[in-house]
């Protein structure tokens, strides 16, 4: 079956056996948004539809038979404003769902420290790969670099001296 996430309406092909008839709640892999899931019938629950829009319709034009709007743009109007209706019921308020945990923040911050980490140690061994190139077109640079990499010896000896 395909679920819509309600909050992004990103679509997600789910096999039908992995939702239990009573519902489950679900996470979109996209926006994290968590909402209850149930399987409904959606043959009864159309014809209902097509019932009431019917009723609504009829409603409306004894109510305005002067006014000029098409049939089928009303009906579809309600179909419209009946789906987000059933869109509604389904949905359970934010506050009713578990909190998320605090493991994934930090999973997430340490993460973006061990990529830092590895993007810097990147850098400096391009920056030493290419240092003779770079030291020909920018003499000044010559400096800098060496002390780049005294400080990089010294942060690497007092790492050393921890363990």
């Amino acid at each position: 079956m395909i679920i819509t996430c309600p909050s992004c309406n990103k679509k997600f092909k789910i096999q039908d056996e992995l939702i239990p008839s009573k519902g489950r709640n679900l996470q979109c892999g996209s926006c994290n948004h968590y909402w209850f899931y149930k399987i409904e019938n959606k043959t009864v629950e159309l014809i209902k539809l097509e019932e009431d829009i019917q009723e609504k319709v009829t409603e409306h034009s004894e109510e305005n038979e002067l006014n000029s709007i098409d049939s089928n743009t009303l009906t579809a109007k309600l179909k419209e404003e009946l789906d987000k209706d059933i869109k509604k019921e389904n949905i359970i308020q934010k506050s009713d769902l578990p909190k998320k945990s605090t493991n994934i923040t930090f999973s997430k911050f340490l993460s973006y420290i061990i990529v830092s980490i590895i993007s810097f140690a990147v850098f400096v061994i391009l920056i030493d790969t290419i240092k003779t190139p770079l030291i020909d077109i920018f003499p000044g640079l010559e400096i800098l670099l060496f002390n780049l990499f005294e400080t990089l010896q010294d942060i690497k000896l007092f790492i050393i001296d921890l363990f």
